[in-house]
């Protein structure tokens, strides 16, 4: 696994609905977590942002941890390689 890579993944979270405001607090304060959706049903879409695939699980096994979490499920899943090196090639193409 190379160490210059960005993994992006999204999660639907299903909730307690009368809890739901207190549970986006709580995801919200992941490192790399933010919430696109949400539904008066209690369904929340997250999408995770971080440098490791094993941040992701353990992400998804804290959430499901949280009380009035119902499940939460991976619905996608990117890894984005050499970024570094993208970057590097956008700069040279832009210098004056």
């Amino acid at each position: 696994m190379s160490l210059n890579e960005v993994h992006i993944s999204s999660l639907v979270v299903h909730a307690v609905p009368q809890h739901l405001n207190a549970i986006k607090r709580q995801i919200e304060a992941f490192d790399g977590a933010e919430i696109y959706g949400e539904s008066a049903a209690g369904k929340l879409v997250v999408v995770i942002e971080t440098r490791n695939q094993g941040y992701i699980t353990d992400t998804i096994d804290a959430i499901n941890q949280l009380d009035h979490v119902l499940s939460t499920a991976l619905v996608f899943h990117q890894i984005e390689h050499d970024l570094d090196d993208e970057i590097s090639a956008a700069d040279k193409n832009t210098e004056v």
